[in-house]
């Protein structure tokens, strides 16, 4: 066996001194905080959206909808989107049935837009995202 061939086969000398072999520390990332709609039940409607100064949209849900949890990933993009213009929030349709029945809530998932604390549209089924921001683009 040549000396070069040994050379590469034979371990790595340890190192002279203890300290590790990267001192400078990890640069910090960013963190990137996702604003999507919020949670919104019979108790707290009135207050968070019919007294809101700004526009509010309303995912109205239920957790065992597939539809109604592909609306709502669309609803929390529009909140990104539309952040600062229009709040969103989403109302659990089965632990705040008040809510849906006042505004006569047949099918879910079902969307509405309120301004100065009226209901100024309405958006019932699987929709694509373009057509809730058509809607919203109306009242912002």
């Amino acid at each position: 066996m040549s000396l070069m061939a040994r050379r590469a086969l034979a371990p790595a000398p340890a190192r002279a001194s203890a300290r590790p072999a990267f001192t400078r520390a990890a640069p910090r990332r960013s963190v990137l905080v996702r604003a999507g709609a919020e949670a919104v039940n019979d108790d707290s409607f009135q207050n968070m959206v019919l007294e809101s100064k700004v526009p509010v949209l309303v995912s109205f849900w239920a957790p065992w909808s597939d539809s109604c949890r592909n609306a709502l990933r669309m609803v929390d993009e529009i909140a990104e989107e539309y952040a600062g213009k229009l709040k969103c929030f989403k109302l659990d349709t089965d632990e705040s049935p008040n809510v849906s029945g006042e505004y006569g809530l047949r099918s879910i998932p079902s969307i509405m837009i309120f301004k100065a604390g009226t209901k100024c549209a309405t958006i019932t089924g699987d929709v694509p995202k373009g057509t809730i921001q058509q809607t919203v683009e109306k009242y912002v």
